[in-house]
């Protein structure tokens, strides 16, 4: 009969050592993941290895502990040490397990008594021992919530971002000696209030606009329902002017808005030192250069993109024609979707994209196309194709064109300033009240995302608005797609007007705002 073998779970184990570990997280996407981080000491010529799917970032991470602790006055000894990063089934990436790891070698080695599982950490350290901080800390906040837990220890540099979401304790550290302090009880959680925070973008007011009054109250119904817009006309019309402005008449965002604009932002890197919740709608206007990946996201392991970082605010694509056909083609899925899916080699995932396209262009190569005062230097052909460069199911998905013409002189010498964002942003906050009444629990935000039995239901018209829009469909060839959204436009104009339903006047000034097919002919 075979005998019993009793395993020593010791026998491997360098004398004098323990397993030790802490609990840390792994950002993937915007969200993050809790992690348990693992570390031995077992027997063998002395060595680092790190196992659980890390990327180079983190294999890196035993030349900055080694230096951190030994310039922290901490030991590193000559031993063979194994770091384990469990669940090992997905990819981990970053240095925010400088910390836990650093924190798991000294319980492991003896120096530290308190065992470093008590209470979450991240950072990364730098080689003098300062904490530096990670990307996102609010993601991660979010994670352990959910996971039961409520203290957390951060990077200084991440307290605001960390305790905006206040549900957790959020003990803030700045060298590995703070945080055996906060293990050790010797320190209290950080009370300060996040200051209220906005993405850095400046916008001027629509009182220093002069002229182009159709376009400002094309611009104001875009706000209200959060449409798609384009702006084209000749150079030095203001279209670029305008759209810097649209941030100025936009009400602030919802908490969980804020939230979820802050996730992106964080874990794009864009937070910057003592920064709370975006609290204001993001703008962002990436170059007409740029690639898809910038607009999408990329790399090995995807990262957050332009059209992730406008999500709850706005996509300013300026010189619209300008953009690479694959650059604009990566616009469907989130125009349509308001998410964008990405896959790579390291993974697939789901980005956030609910955002309000804002698109400017020149209306031919020369410029001067529609000018009554230059005329322009276009062949016939080059003039009809110009937007034909784009394709249609993408201006399909564009809610409303507006010519903009130069403004005369008279009204550039004008002395009195125009209305102010403020008066225009209060009706555009009272619109999207009543849009929020009418959708109540339904999840539609805005006029512009109603589903087709929503705009059926809301926009529905008389007799003889309803024939209006038949014949106007007709002689304007227009898809199915745009003729939702004609509707989605005039109710959005009868909000502003406070009107309860669609009338005739609402429908022909949402009409007016389909106007390339006719100008260009497009095929």
């Amino acid at each position: 009969m075979e005998e019993l073998v009793t395993l020593d779970v010791n026998e491997n184990r360098e004398e004098g050592c323990r397993l030790s570990g802490a609990i840390s997280l792994a950002l993937h996407g915007i969200h993050a993941r809790v992690v348990e981080v693992e570390v031995d000491i077992i027997k063998g010529l002395p060595g680092f290895s790190i196992v659980g799917l890390p990327d180079i970032t983190i294999r890196e991470s035993k030349d900055r502990i080694r230096s951190a602790l030994e310039n922290g006055g901490y030991d590193f000894p000559p031993r063979n040490f194994v770091v384990n990063l469990a669940p090992a089934g997905f990819k981990k990436q970053g240095a925010n397990f400088d910390l836990p790891i650093a924190l798991s070698i000294l319980h492991a080695t003896g120096q530290i008594d308190t065992d470093p599982r008590s209470m979450p950490m991240v950072g990364e350290l730098a080689l003098d021992g300062r904490v530096k901080p990670v990307k996102g800390a609010i993601s991660m906040a979010i994670a352990l919530y959910r996971s039961g837990y409520r203290a957390m220890i951060v990077p200084e540099e991440n307290r605001y971002e960390a305790a905006a979401l206040g549900e957790l304790a959020v003990y803030p550290v700045s060298s590995i000696a703070g945080v055996i302090e906060v293990l050790e009880g010797r320190r209290a959680p950080f009370l300060g209030q996040p200051p209220g925070a906005h993405d850095g973008f400046s916008a001027g007011d629509f009182s220093e606009v002069k002229g182009q009054e159709t376009a400002k109250r094309a611009i104001e119904i875009a706000a209200a329902g959060h449409h798609n817009i384009l702006l084209f006309g000749p150079p030095g019309a203001g279209k670029t002017m305008l759209a810097r402005r649209i941030p100025a008449i936009l009400p602030p965002l919802s908490r969980e808005q804020s939230i979820e604009a802050t996730m992106v932002h964080s874990a794009g890197g864009l937070l910057a030192d003592g920064q709370g919740l975006v609290s204001h709608p993001p703008f962002r206007a990436p170059h007409h250069t740029a690639s898809d990946a910038a607009l999408v996201g990329g790399g090995r392991v995807p990262s957050v993109g332009e059209i992730s970082l406008a999500h709850h605010g706005i996509l300013f694509l300026d010189e619209f024609v300008e953009f690479r056909a694959n650059v604009l083609q990566a616009l469907r899925q989130p125009l349509e979707n308001r998410e964008i899916v990405i896959s790579r080699a390291g993974g697939t995932l789901t980005f956030p994209a609910d955002f309000m396209l804002v698109a400017s262009s020149n209306p031919c190569q020369c410029g001067f196309h529609l000018d009554p005062e230059v005329p322009c230097t276009c062949s016939e052909a080059k003039i009809r194709g110009y937007f034909g460069k784009i394709s249609g199911p993408i201006l399909d998905r564009i809610d409303m064109e507006v010519l903009l013409n130069r403004v005369p002189y008279r009204d550039l010498m004008e002395t009195g300033g125009g209305e102010p964002s403020a008066d225009i942003r209060e009706r555009v906050r009272r619109a999207r009240e009543i849009q929020a009444a009418r959708f109540g629990k339904s999840g539609t935000l805005y006029n512009s995302r109603m589903s087709n039995g929503e705009v059926r239901e809301h926009c529905r018209l008389d007799g003889e608005t309803e024939r209006l829009l038949e014949g106007a469909i007709r002689r304007m060839n227009l898809s199915a797609r745009s003729f939702f959204r004609i509707l989605k436009v005039s109710r959005t104009i009868a909000d502003l007007a406070g009107a309860a339903g669609v009338e005739k006047a609402h429908l022909l000034e949402s009409l007016s705002y389909k106007c390339l097919q006719r100008l260009y002919t497009l095929p």
